[in-house]
């Protein structure tokens, strides 16, 4: 059974940091690419951060571009967002996500693969 477990969520202040953990199982992930989304309710999945199947390449939302940064452990089947400069509008549940390829898309259809989510709280 696949699966990708997301955590590291919860609630800090403004300008405060946290690192969110997603780790796969079930399958080899080591050739995907894989991203982070985020969804706040009545909004559609956003893109937030991908990085390709060896890190080479990495991508982000305008949004977040200078604060998170992404990276990824191919033994430990593991990918991180580091967010720094935390901001009340980044308010939402965190989604990981993989998909078969090497490509990074920013369209949540994309990817074949999801975790639960994990909740990232902003307070001002």
């Amino acid at each position: 059974q696949v699966q990708l477990v997301e955590s590291g969520g919860g609630l800090v202040q403004a300008g405060g940091s946290l690192r969110l953990s997603c780790t796969a199982s079930g399958r080899t992930f080591n050739t995907d690419a894989m991203s982070w989304f985020r969804q706040v309710p009545g909004k559609e999945r956003e893109f937030v951060a991908g990085i390709s199947w060896n890190g080479g390449s990495t991508s982000y939302a305008d949004s977040v571009k200078g604060r998170f940064t992404i990276s990824r452990d191919n033994v430990k089947n593991t990918v991180y967002l580091q967010m720094n400069s935390l901001k009340p509008e980044d308010t939402a549940v965190y989604y990981c996500a993989a998909r078969r390829g090497t490509t990074i898309y920013r369209s949540a259809s994309w990817y074949e693969y999801w975790g639960q989510g994990t909740q990232v709280t902003v307070s001002s």
